[in-house]
């Protein structure tokens, strides 16, 4: 029996893990179906209202591991009406619900900042929800490159 040498082991051990790598990617982004079933639950099947709220991502991220997200709702935070949660869903990534956000009427703004991971170029949907039940909602689409280059 032939024993193998380290390198080989390393290398054979490199090309598994590449191979395991790139099975598990296929098919792992989520469908656009998937990211509107999110938000369907989160309304609970309510129409949301495109207005009111402010994304503000770079339009390309060079570095998809690391993406500044910032959002705001234009709403009054009275004890009457205030926005109580928002929604982040990315279309494109493996699970499309990135964040959700909770907010009361002492919050003062309905406003938060992070920062996310997008597996590739894809949409950025908000969905706020007051405390009254009403729905609003933005977009912006953010271009991840690798690398510098374009994705």
């Amino acid at each position: 029996m032939r024993q193998l040498s380290r390198r080989a082991a390393l290398a054979l051990s490199a090309s598994g893990a590449a191979l395991t790598i790139v099975g598990w990617n296929e098919g792992a982004f989520a469908t656009a179906k998937e990211a509107a079933d999110d938000i369907a639950k989160f309304t609970g099947g309510k129409t949301a209202e495109k207005a009111k709220i402010s994304i503000e991502l770079p339009e390309i991220a060079e570095n998809g591991n690391t993406v500044p997200l910032s959002v705001a709702v234009d709403a009054p935070m009275t004890a009457e009406n205030y926005v109580s949660e928002i929604l982040v869903v990315a279309d494109g990534n493996p699970r499309p619900g990135v964040a959700t956000f909770h907010f009361s009427s002492m919050s003062g703004k309905a406003e938060a900042s992070t920062r996310i991971r997008l597996a590739t170029t894809q949409n950025i949907i908000v969905v706020a929800k007051t405390s009254k039940g009403e729905f609003f909602t933005g977009q912006k689409q953010v271009k991840v490159t690798i690398g510098g280059c374009g994705g």
